[in-house]
């Protein structure tokens, strides 16, 4: 079994560079679609309530029968949920069967309706007692990381946001390293659409890999925790073998020119209402 690199936090923790993503993953897909990760070798799951697959993951878990501290559990506090972090975090923790989860992030910073600085507050104490190892962000642009940075009194530990090579978001990621905040990658692979790209193509060839395979070095290279989803046996294995190899300092800046804006979700600076 291939072995995956690990990041520090800036808490101390290490989070597994690779990991698992369930978004779209059915209640019925879910159990055995982790159950085969787990036997590639993948300890890292990022769920999120709103997925509706948290006590699925926790199934899976249970069912692998391999120890609990040897799993890396990823969840997220949804938008709806900002004034009540604590009694969500415990609803989550319940679907899941877990005492603690290894990181919880504030799903996005909900532009309008500004309790951003009140749910961080509420995980700082929760991660005090116990029921967090790590607290972090997901989709906040660098205006709302600083209001955190300022306001809080934990530093976030990571920030999840849209990356992949034609939405490469350097901004973000450049203030998320100047805090010591690690930069994970969702839709890596920018939902398959970046797999057709001649770029990646010709890499692909040259190092005899997939285009998948390829993308995934590339972010793992660049230091960014990253997150694939699929539920095809064949391709959860593919994804997690990119260790073996490395991208050249030429092939790695052909991808980085790949940028050009392509925005596949939703602009956190836009997301108001839900």
């Amino acid at each position: 079994m291939m072995s995956i690199p690990t990041i520090t936090l800036n808490d101390g923790r290490q989070i597994p560079q690779l990991g698992f993503g369930v978004w779209q993953l059915s209640e019925e897909q879910i159990v055995p679609t982790l159950l085969r990760a787990f036997e590639v070798g993948y300890r890292h799951i990022d769920t999120a309530m709103i997925y509706g697959n948290e006590a699925g993951v926790g199934r899976a878990i249970r069912e692998s029968g391999l120890p609990r501290e040897s799993f890396f559990v990823t969840t997220k506090l949804w938008n709806t949920d900002h004034e009540r972090a604590r009694a969500a975090l415990e609803e989550s923790l319940g679907r899941l069967g877990l005492d603690y989860v290894d990181l919880y992030l504030i799903h996005w910073p909900k532009a309008g309706l500004d309790k951003r600085v009140d749910a961080w507050r509420e995980m700082e104490q929760a991660r005090a007692e116990g029921l967090i190892r790590s607290i972090g962000l997901s989709n906040f642009t660098p205006r709302f990381l600083s209001e955190i940075l300022e306001k809080g009194t934990v530093v976030p530990a990571v920030n999840q946001i849209e990356y992949h090579p034609t939405f490469q978001q350097r901004e973000v990621e450049a203030a998320n390293t100047a805090a010591g905040v690690v930069t994970e990658a969702w839709s890596p692979l920018g939902q398959a659409k970046d797999l057709g790209s001649e770029a990646v193509s010709r890499i692909a060839r040259e190092t005899g890999r997939s285009a998948a395979q390829v993308i995934l070095r590339w972010h793992l290279q660049a230091g960014r925790v990253v997150i694939p989803k699929t539920a095809t046996p064949a391709r959860i294995a593919e994804n997690f073998a990119v260790t073996d190899f490395v991208l050249s300092p030429e092939q790695m800046a052909a991808i980085d020119a790949l940028e050009c804006g392509n925005r596949l979700g939703n602009d956190p600076d836009l997301v108001h209402d839900w």
